[in-house]
């Protein structure tokens, strides 16, 4: 599985951010760069959180 943004959606809220910094990054410019796409164990419960949380459902999961 690996978490994408779409980004015609993402308004840069940083709510992902919030939940896991290391799979959520907002740069200077305020663009979403995912960190670690693939989910792992131990990052799937902040991704699927991230995804549910996201103010514009600018998040998704996409199975491999």
């Amino acid at each position: 599985m690996k978490v994408v943004v779409d980004y015609g959606l993402c308004e840069a809220n940083g709510v992902c951010m919030g939940i896991n910094p290391e799979v959520f990054e907002l740069n200077d410019d305020d663009e979403l760069t995912i960190l670690q796409p693939e989910v792992t164990p131990e990052t799937e419960h902040d991704v699927r959180e991230a995804v549910r949380q996201c103010p514009r459902q600018a998040l998704s999961i996409e199975e491999d």
